[in-house]
């Protein structure tokens, strides 16, 4: 068992682990604190020769199943220095005098950190006739074992021990009186639990008094105006003004667990006075109280004063806000700052109260047309079916009014009126609403619950229409909704006779978000007679190989597809890449065939090398592989390696030589030179690698442009 550490307070880690290991096992002892055949096991073995790490493991079933007839053998390992935490661990959690007995005993003839753990221990048992001795060893010399002493009497907390924690914090030492306060402030909490405020007032306000460090005079100002009720409101209040900003952000925190409603009633006041960002803190803070909030007050601050404040009223009032903030809201969502119309607009949005739908409705039979945009917009964000006055809307003369209108049926429409939405894009008359209708469909479509029927419908408004750009339009709206009828439409676009159809749908195709549109990229690519669209049905395919998580036997018939159907060495050496990305004995077969190809047999040699030097790490034998490619290993070693341009240029020898294996090819950790190597040594200009190597005995030397790879040829 290695060394018990001490942490910073002076106790092991294994002790405080104790008090976890206390909980979790108390109710099991109390149901059984007889002496046990077990128990008698266990203590045999602490009475054996038993190795210390044997013996620890016991210490700690002990605390399970030991009971006082253990004690005596646990009380000989509080002097061992390996031991000592464990056999503490046990004696925490044992029942009754005898444990409390032997830790008061051993404390007497021990020093150092034991004497700390055994004090710590003492503490967690709260053992109350310690309280005297550890009364005179908060006096003594050592810091770490009077705070040990604090501490200890903090967690018993009786009226002795409390007493003396008073006593000390003026005549504490400054390494100590930290320690002392903190235990101050426990006993504090003991006597607010148990109904003695008053007791808990004066211990807190003691603190607050004395020559503490800050965080001590923060937790004792929590409790002191906790402790007090309605009557700490004044001193939250002071802390909230205090220039300290840990005090300021102690209030903020006090508000959010303060009890009752007169603190709703106070905070307002404090928004005039403080400064704009910590006026919009103490804003939150008021909403996080939804219970009692003092809604008027966030409505107040939400329609005057610095902005800052004003957004986190309104914000706040989404979360916290009725039927009765419409009207306010309202008024600040058609003021001319976007900024603030906007966030009362998507507050009104997050309100859950019913009653404002029903309010907005009724506003739109006799808004006027500056009111509409505003109204619609949020009848989009609360989805408020509100689908005839909508479409009336689309009528009006104010193109502010049709577009906050279009918006708003792309939110709130229902799919059996998705085809009126339809007409408004293909009929348009006004083209200045036309991005907005296409939008609005757009937004509709990719909502419905049905995708396929939704895809169906556009198509159909397809074939209706003789406009190009509405075709067009739909076209991209069905790919955004996707599904298998969206595919089937953009395959029979594709596949016809008019040139921009075909342009869309492969252009769409070839971002298709979803890894089914490959069989009809494959079709395309094998199929139509447009080179153009037939490159990019096939980059699109390959695309989706290299992307989309897949199988690996699925990715690699891909990529045995895609090399049949390239006619290009551009699109075969994409493929290329995709074998290097997902390197397995597959991707290295096809590598190798495609050795054959002589269009692309430098980087078929590239991708061999590659995938067979990363499966080779991996513990693969790659050799069949390779005399299958008749490329044989060789013993390859980086005598020279610079990087750079011109005369400035760094070393890169190791980083070579550590990337080197038995394989004339070298991949280094990143496809950038620069990163691969850790910096850039000449910034902005043309950089070369020049490798002086020797393979198989003899010598070479090799120039490479920045980020190609790296494919040593075989010196003569």
């Amino acid at each position: 068992m290695s060394t018990i550490r001490i942490s910073s307070n002076g106790v092991s880690t294994a002790t405080l682990l104790a008090a976890l290991v206390t909980a979790v096992v108390s109710s099991a002892i109390a149901q059984d604190k007889t002496p046990s055949h077990k128990e008698e096991d266990l203590i045999a073995v602490l009475q054996s020769d038993s190795p210390k790490s044997e013996k620890a493991i016991t210490c700690k079933l002990l605390a399970i199943h030991g009971s006082s007839q253990a004690v005596p053998e646990l009380a000989k390992l509080l002097s061992d220095p390996q031991l000592a935490s464990w056999a503490r661990i046990a004696l925490e959690a044992i029942p009754g005098d005898e444990a409390d007995q032997a830790l008061r005993t051993a404390a007497q003839s021990l020093d150092g950190k034991l004497l700390i753990g055994v004090i710590h221990s003492i503490g967690v048992r709260q053992d109350a006739n310690a309280v005297p001795w550890l009364s005179r060893t908060l006096a003594k010399s050592d810091p770490a074992i009077a705070a040990a002493a604090a501490a200890a009497l903090g967690r018993i907390g009786n009226d002795a021990a409390t007493e003396t924690l008073r006593k000390a914090l003026a005549t504490a030492p400054p390494p100590v009186r930290s320690v002392v306060a903190e235990a101050c402030i426990v006993c504090a909490e003991k006597r607010q639990q148990t109904g003695d405020p008053a007791a808990a007032i004066a211990i807190y306000d003691e603190v607050r008094k004395a020559d503490v460090p800050q965080q001590r005079l923060i937790e004792a100002t929590r409790g002191a105006i906790l402790a007090r009720g309605n009557e700490g409101i004044p001193l939250l209040l002071e802390s909230l003004r205090s220039p300290d900003k840990r005090l300021f952000r102690l209030a903020l925190g006090v508000i959010r667990e303060f009890p009752g409603n007169r603190i709703d009633q106070a905070l307002p006041a404090t928004l005039a006075d403080a400064p704009a960002d910590r006026a919009a803190m103490i804003v939150y803070a008021m909403a996080d109280r939804p219970d009692t909030v003092d809604r008027s007050a966030l409505l107040k601050a939400a329609e005057q004063g610095p902005k800052p404040v004003r957004l986190a009223a309104i914000e706040s009032l989404g979360r916290v806000g009725n039927a009765s903030c419409l009207s306010p809201l309202l008024t600040v969502a058609a003021e001319t700052d976007s900024t603030l119309s906007a966030a009362a607009i998507e507050a009104l949005g997050r309100i859950r109260d019913d009653a404002i739908d029903a309010q907005i409705v009724e506003r739109l039979e006799k808004a006027s047309p500056d009111d509409l945009p505003v109204l619609f917009a949020i009848v989009g964000e609360r989805r408020i079916d509100a689908t005839e006055p909508l479409f009336a809307a689309l009528d009006h003369s104010d193109p502010k009014v049709r577009r906050a209108a279009l918006t708003a049926l792309g939110e709130t429409i229902k799919f059996d009126d998705l085809g009126r939405l339809i007409d408004q894009l293909v009929r348009a008359t006004r083209s200045e609403d036309r991005a907005a209708a296409i939008q609005a469909l757009t937004t509709a479509s990719v909502r419905m619950p049905d995708r396929d029927a939704c895809a169906a419908a556009l198509a159909r408004a397809i074939k209706k229409t003789r406009d190009a750009s509405s075709q067009v339009a739909l076209l991209e709206i069905i790919a955004a909704v996707g599904g298998e009828t969206a595919l089937s439409v953009m395959r029979n676009a594709a596949t016809g006779s008019d040139e921009r159809m075909q342009d869309a749908s492969t252009r769409l195709l070839g971002k298709w978000m979803t890894p089914d549109a490959a069989p009809v990229l494959l079709e395309l690519a094998e199929n139509i007679s447009n080179n153009k669209y037939r490159v990019r049905a096939l980059r699109g395919y390959i695309r989706i190989a290299r992307q989309f998580v897949l199988p690996m036997r699925q990715r690699a018939e891909m990529c045995r597809k895609a090399l049949a159907a390239a006619w290009r060495p551009a699109e075969k050496q994409l493929v290329m890449e995709v074998l290097e990305r997902y390197p397995s004995g597959i991707m290295l077969n096809l590598a190798i065939e495609s050795l054959r190809d002589s269009e692309i047999q430098d980087r078929a040699l590239q991708a061999t090398l590659v995938i067979a030097q990363k499966l080779a790490a991996r513990g693969a034998d790659v050799s069949r592989h390779l005399k299958r490619a008749d490329i044989a290993k060789v013993k390859l070693e980086i005598v020279k390696a610079e990087y750079g341009a011109g005369s400035t240029r760094i070393d890169v020898t190791n980083v070579l030589r550590k990337h080197a294996g038995d394989l004339p090819i070298i991949s280094l950790p990143s496809s950038s030179y620069n990163r691969a190597f850790g910096r850039d040594p000449v910034p902005g200009s043309v950089k070369q690698l020049t490798i002086h190597y020797r393979m198989n005995g003899r010598e070479g030397k090799a120039t490479f442009a920045e980020d190609a790879a790296i494919i040593l040829p075989m010196p003569k």
